[in-house]
């Protein structure tokens, strides 16, 4: 569905939005082989700055509309690594095979994987664009107004989920941990480079 005309007037083409993508890991969240064909990667979005309940296109991928709250992200260079938490909508979900899958649903599916995992290890990779870098087809005509797509990207945050922090009908809560929490590794003397942390938030390209 592209974005109607009456929230695209009001769409800047600086506006940020901010992408998700949570991706499950084979073994731990799913049966080796998917044999129940349970879907893997669950993209969405919570509108943002662009205020729309539509579905997004970025690089020809579709990132539904799911009501968030991401807060920790902040890098404060005191020597502790952010450890966010992201809280996601329980009331709707993300559609597979005409199927509106919950976070609740998604949770029994893969506790009956792994017992009690409620997600853990599950990969989340938060990225930010600009509404100039959405794919044409997000728009009437199929016609980006603001030109040519930009292939600009802000650095893509990679997190996982470490816990479950609370379920109700409403809502889940997650607290992420970064690749370099996980390893539980400290930040060392020397300068940290991209070369040794690929996935530590900010200093991925």
């Amino acid at each position: 569905m592209a974005i109607p005309h009456s929230e695209l007037q009001k769409i800047n083409p600086n506006s940020i939005i901010e992408l998700f993508e949570l991706e499950l890991v084979e073994g731990l969240h799913y049966a080796t082989g998917n044999p129940t064909n349970v879907p893997t990667i669950f993209r969405f979005h919570s509108g943002g700055n662009i205020d729309t309940y539509a579905d997004i296109v970025w690089q020809s991928n579709t990132y539904e509309k799911l009501p968030i709250e991401a807060s920790g992200y902040e890098y404060t260079g005191k020597g502790q690594i952010p450890r966010p938490q992201l809280t996601m909508s329980n009331l709707g979900g993300i559609t597979r095979s005409g199927s509106v899958i919950r976070v609740t649903d998604l949770l029994i599916l893969t506790n009956l994987v792994t017992p009690h995992n409620d997600l853990l290890d599950a990969k989340l990779t938060k990225r930010t664009i600009t509404a100039d870098a959405l794919d044409a087809s997000n728009f009437t005509g199929n016609t980006n107004p603001f030109g040519t797509p930009s292939a600009n990207e802000f650095p893509k945050e990679i997190y996982f989920i470490d816990r479950k922090i609370q379920e109700s009908r409403d809502a889940v809560s997650f607290e992420l941990v970064s690749r370099l929490d996980m390893q539980n590794k400290r930040i060392p003397a020397r300068q940290v480079t991209r070369k040794d942390f690929e996935g530590v938030g900010s200093f991925v390209n």
